[in-house]
C-alpha cells in the first residue's frame, strides 16, 4: 500500500460524509423538516421535535462512541467499524427521499440513524489519524481533512441549492417535494461513493492484543472494551497534559460549536432572510477550504499550540462582531472570518489530541473525548439561553461565548505538549497490558 493512497483515501473521508452535515443538519433538512415532514403540528412544534431529534442523537453518539472505540481497539478494526456507521448514514440519507408530508417520526428516526453514523463514524475516523500520518505530518495532514470536509460538503451544498432553486437546470419538477427527496438522494449516494478510497487503501497497525489464530467473541470483545474503559478512567492520571489538555478542550471546542449551532438561529432572529443565511453558509465552507490547508502549514512554522491560540483568539474577536451584526453584510464578513479559523482550530485541536494519546487505544481514547465533549457541549447553549433570556436580548447571549474561548485560552497555557506526547509513548505499553 503506497502511504500516499492512504492519506488519500483518509483525506476523501471528509469529503465524503461533510455532505451529511452541511445538507441534511446546516441548510436543507431543518426547512423541510418544518414546512413538509412536521407539517399540521402547528404552534413551535416543529422546533420543539427537531431540536429533540438532535439531542436523542448527540445523547445515543455521547454513549456509543466509547463503547465502539474500545471495540474497535481491541479488536484491530477501526476500518470495519468506519465502514458500518458510514454505511448506517449513507441508508439513512438515502432514505430520507420517502419523507413526504406529515412524516416527521419517520424524518426524526432516519435523522436520528444518520446522525449516529456521521458522528460514531467519525470516531474511527479521527483514530485513524495515527495509522495514516506520522508524527511531524500529523498537523498538515488533519487540517488536510477538514478542508476537503470543506470543499466536498460545499461542492455538494451548492448542486444542492441550484437544483432546489432553479430545478429546471436538472429536469425536475418546480412543484411539489420531488427535487428536495432527490436531494436527499444525492447525499447518500455521494457519502457511500467517496468513503470506497478509504476502505480501500487504508490498513490498521496490527494492535499488541491481537492474537494470531485466536477467535475473539462479540461477547469478550464488549467484557474486554468495559473492562479497558474502566481503565481509561483509572488510568487517566498516568496521561496529566492530556487531561489538562482535554479540560481546556472542552471549554473552547463548546465556544466553538456553540457558534456554529447558534448562528442561524442568531442571524434569523435579527432579521437576516433564509437565502442569505444560506450563501453565508457556502462562504464559510469555500473559503474554510484553502484556509484550513494554510492553516496546517502556518502551524508547522509557527507550532501547533501557538497556531491553536491564534484561531481561538480570532474567534473572540468573531464573537465580539457579532454583538453588533446588524445586516446579511455583516454576516458574510462573520461568516468569511469563521471560514478562516473554523477548520484550522479543529484540525490542529484534533492533531494534537492525537499526539498525546497511547497508541494502542487510539480509538478508545478519541471516543472518550467524544462523550466527555458531547455532555460538556450543553454548556455553550445552555448559557446562551440562560443570558439571553434574563436580559432579553440574543446580542449579550452571543456576546457570553467570550467565556469559553477565554477559558480554553487560560487552561491551554498550563498544557506542555512535548511532556504529553513522552507520557503516551510511556504509558502505552500499561495502557495495553
Amino acid at each position: 500500500m503506497s502511504n500516499k493512497k492512504a492519506i488519500r483515501g483518509w483525506l476523501m473521508y471528509d469529503w465524503a460524509n461533510s455532505a451529511f452535515v452541511t445538507t441534511m443538519i446546516a441548510a436543507v433538512m431543518p426547512v423541510y423538516y418544518e414546512k413538509v415532514a412536521a407539517k399540521g403540528l402547528g404552534g413551535n412544534l416543529p422546533e420543539v421535535y427537531w431540536a429533540n431529534t438532535a439531542s436523542i442523537a448527540a445523547l445515543i453518539v455521547a454513549v456509543l462512541s466509547p463503547i465502539m472505540g474500545a471495540i474497535a481497539d481491541y479488536t484491530g478494526s477501526k476500518l470495519k467499524f468506519l465502514g458500518f456507521f458510514a454505511v448506517l448514514g449513507s441508508i439513512a440519507s438515502l432514505l430520507m427521499a420517502l419523507i413526504g408530508e406529515g412524516d416527521w417520526l419517520l424524518a426524526s428516526a432516519l435523522v436520528i440513524l444518520g446522525t449516529i453514523g456521521f458522528a460514531a463514524g467519525n470516531t474511527f475516523y479521527d483514530a485513524l489519524l495515527v495509522d495514516v500520518a506520522p508524527p511531524d505530518r500529523r498537523d498538515r495532514i488533519s487540517a488536510q481533512g477538514f478542508a476537503w470536509g470543506y470543499l466536498g460538503g460545499g461542492v455538494l451544498l451548492a448542486i444542492n441549492v441550484l437544483m432546489i432553486q432553479k430545478p429546471a437546470l436538472f429536469g425536475l419538477p418546480t412543484e411539489g417535494n420531488l427535487r428536495t427527496q432527490i436531494v436527499f438522494l444525492t447525499v447518500g449516494v455521494w457519502w457511500l461513493l467517496f468513503t470506497i478510497p478509504i476502505m480501500r487503501n487504508v490498513k490498521e497497525r496490527k494492535r499488541n492484543e491481537a492474537v494470531s489464530g485466536t477467535t475473539i467473541s462479540f461477547t469478550q470483545a464488549v467484557g474486554a472494551s468495559f473492562n479497558r474503559l474502566g481503565q481509561t478512567l483509572r488510568h487517566i492520571k498516568r496521561y496529566p497534559e492530556l487531561l489538562k489538555y482535554m479540560i481546556s478542550y472542552w471549554f473552547f471546542n463548546d465556544g466553538i460549536n456553540t457558534v456554529i449551532v447558534m448562528a442561524t438561529i442568531y442571524g434569523s432572529g435579527i432579521g437576516i432572510e433564509m437565502n442569505n443565511l444560506i450563501v453565508a453558509l457556502l462562504i464559510t465552507q469555500l473559503i474554510g477550504f484553502p484556509s484550513t490547508l494554510l492553516f496546517g502549514r502556518f502551524a508547522e512554522k509557527l507550532g501547533a499550540k501557538k497556531a491553536l491560540y491564534t484561531s481561538l483568539a480570532i474567534y473572540i474577536v468573531i464573537v465580539t462582531l457579532g454583538f453588533f451584526m446588524e445586516n446579511a453584510t455583516h454576516f458574510y464578513i462573520l461568516a468569511t472570518m469563521v471560514g478562516l479559523v473554523q477548520g484550522g482550530s479543529q484540525a490542529i485541536a484534533r492533531s494534537i489530541y492525537a499526539d498525546m494519546v497511547p497508541p494502542a487505544r487510539t480509538a478508545e481514547f478519541f471516543g472518550f473525548l467524544t462523550i466527555s465533549s458531547k455532555f460538556s457541549s450543553v454548556a455553550g447553549p445552555f448559557v446562551f439561553a440562560i443570558v439571553a433570556g434574563n436580559t432579553d436580548s440574543s446580542r449579550i447571549g452571543i456576546l457570553s461565548l467570550i467565556a469559553f474561548f477565554i477559558i480554553g485560552i487560560a487552561l491551554l497555557r498550563f498544557v506542555n505538549l512535548d511532556k504529553g506526547k513522552r507520557e503516551a509513548l510511556a504509558g502505552d505499553d500499561g495502557g495495553a497490558a
